[in-house]
């Protein structure tokens, strides 16, 4: 059933109704019309008070408005308003003092130019709501709050502010809530960003400082290292520990040897091959001399062994001879090595000229024992010994970097060559040396060295002392007592016997006679020089025994391996003339 309003019920004694708009749901708001208004009057939604009221003019007004529930409130005319009038006050609820009811002032003023009789106000009410004479309205909104009991409800003369939500102000406080929200995100993503960069930062620094510790500690940092470690600059040069043993080649197909001396030294922790050439003049024990190459075919290990302390001032510590075959059988034990040859050398056992070459020139060439051997022999024709002797340095270099560098596996190797070593040496003794110098010659702290010497066989001062200073001690190794004194004579008088008798002379008087070979040029003064003043003693007495003046003994820079220099000059007279 659709309840409405029936013009039929104005027969039934009910006031007549008028239509004067419509709510927020879209329904039709009537009103009654009162009984003092004879003529209906139009309605006008800008007439009213809260639309377009204006306060300055004249006449009486009718404002009207309306509630959240759609009910229409009528307010009685108001007379003419007077802004300099007297006014009377008036409640919340826009009621006068004296009871009646005041006109809205938006300034909060009322007129007060007369008081207007109250006219009775009527509802309007919605259909379908059960209103006056049966009249149906509509309902109120479910949402809808029912009046508040004690409190004025829709029929009193009050005002209704209705504040409705604001959309917009609801879409810029979400849009505030997105934009802060996003901002703090960026804000947590830069924090997040920044942590984990100062976590990578710091794990990159520990690693960094981790790893120059242990070359730190291992002594792998060129300038850098613990005290007494490889750069030795803690431990005087002298001072410095070195196991140094003389390695000997002998070619059994052709004749010849070759000489080295392999030096650990555990002080700095460097190893070097010291490669002699086999003109090394030495001192024989009548105090002769005599080259290395003799020394090794007539004195043997032991008398060469302690030739080279005397003459290098070193101290060897064993002998190791090392004939071709077992150096094949070396390398083939160790699995080749390889190394950059520098000629091509033939196949020694090939029976025509011009065959294809054994070993090839390059870098980086594979050598089988058979090839080791070869190229460590070779010798070119018009070359010096010099180059066959590096090439034999190359080769004991390739061996060490491919030998275990575990004592007990080098040792196992030096027992499979099955050698027969000479005393004191011992395999365990070789191997354990061995294997040492195998591990500095893998971290690259291994290098060879040539002894420089002059043409006569003897050490150059300023070239010689470079070897037997850095690698061999520095210094001579000082004379055990009761042993004799060394003498280094260097003849610079012009006649070449005189070196001779100068030796007769000092091998009479209890000296030990060294070699210096002859003077670039002739002096006229002779020299005796002493760098120890501990053999200033024992230069007086050469200088004594040669017949030289008491003015020639001076400090000063003596050979390697002598207590005393002396050179001798034109003032030189032998005994025997």
């Amino acid at each position: 059933m659709n309840d409405r309003y029936d013009a039929d019920d104005a027969d039934q004694g009910a006031a007549p109704y008028e239509l004067v708009g419509y709510d927020e749901y879209g329904q039709p708001v009537y009103r009654q019309i009162p009984a003092q208004q004879a003529p209906q009057q139009s309605y006008d939604p800008y007439a009213q008070q809260g639309y377009g009221y204006d306060p300055y003019a004249t006449g009486p007004q009718r404002p009207q408005s309306y509630d959240a529930y759609g009910t229409g409130r009528q307010q009685p005319a108001t007379p003419s308003y007077d802004p300099y009038g007297s006014q009377a006050p008036y409640d919340v609820y826009g009621t006068g003092a004296q009871g009646t009811s005041a006109p809205y002032d938006p300034y909060g003023q009322a007129a007060t130019s007369g008081q207007q009789p109250r006219v009775a106000e009527q509802t309007a009410y919605i259909p379908q709501q059960a209103g006056p004479g049966g009249v149906t309205v509509p309902r109120q909104p479910e949402s809808a709050e029912p009046p508040v009991p004690g409190e004025p409800d829709g029929g009193s003369e009050q005002f209704a502010f209705v504040e409705e939500p604001d959309g917009d102000s609801e879409d810029v406080i979400d849009w505030l809530a997105f934009t802060e929200n996003r901002t703090e995100r960026r804000e947590e993503a830069r924090r997040r960003a920044r942590s984990r960069i100062i976590a990578l930062v710091v794990v990159l620094a520990l690693i960094a400082v981790g790893g120059v510790g242990y070359l730190w500690h291992a002594g792998k940092l060129p300038g850098l290292s613990p005290s007494g470690s490889r750069t030795g600059t803690a431990t005087p040069v002298g001072a410095q520990k070195r196991d140094v043993i003389v390695v000997h080649l002998h070619n059994t197909g052709k004749s010849g040897t070759s000489t080295a001396l392999l030096v650990d030294n555990t002080t700095t922790k460097q190893g070097t091959t010291v490669l002699l050439p086999n003109s090394l003049a030495l001192s024989g024990d009548d105090g002769s001399t005599t080259t290395l190459a003799k020394s090794v075919d007539d004195d043997g290990a032991s008398g060469t062994r302690d030739q080279l302390d005397t003459v290098l001032g070193t101290s060897i510590q064993g002998t190791w001879r090392l004939d071709t075959p077992y150096l094949q059988n070396l390398v083939d034990l160790v699995g080749n090595i390889d190394i950059d040859t520098d000629t091509d050398v033939p196949d020694p056992d090939a029976k025509k000229k011009g065959s294809s070459a054994l070993v090839h020139r390059g870098k980086a060439q594979t050598l089988s024992g058979k090839m080791a051997v070869a190229y460590a022999t070779y010798r070119a024709s018009g070359e010096s010994q010099n180059a066959q002797l590096e090439r034999f340095g190359q080769v004991m270099q390739g061996v060490l970097r491919k030998l275990s560098s575990e004592p007990a596996a080098a040792t196992t190797t030096v027992q499979t060559l099955a050698q027969i070593l000479d005393p004191p040496l011992t395999d365990k003794d070789l191997g354990s040396f061995l294997a040492g110098l195998a591990d500095l010659a893998k971290g690259g702290d291994y290098r060879t060295a040539l002894l420089p010497v002059q043409t006569d066989g003897t050490l150059s001062p300023s070239t010689g002392d470079s070897v037997v200073k850095d690698i061999l001690g520095g210094t001579a190794k000082s004379p055990e007592a009761g042993s004799a004194v060394r003498v280094s004579v260097q003849n610079a008088t012009g006649v070449k016997d005189d070196t001779e008798k100068a030796r007769v002379v000092l091998l009479n008087g209890g000296f030990t006679f060294l070699e210096g070979g002859t003077a670039s040029g002739a002096r006229t003064a002779s020299q005796v020089l002493y760098a120890d003043a501990a053999h200033k003693a024992d230069a007086a007495e050469v200088a004594k025994t040669l017949g030289l003046p008491a003015g020639s003994v001076a400090k000063g820079t003596v050979s390697s391996g002598a207590d005393v220099s002396v050179v001798l000059g034109g003032d030189y007279r032998p005994a025997s003339s």
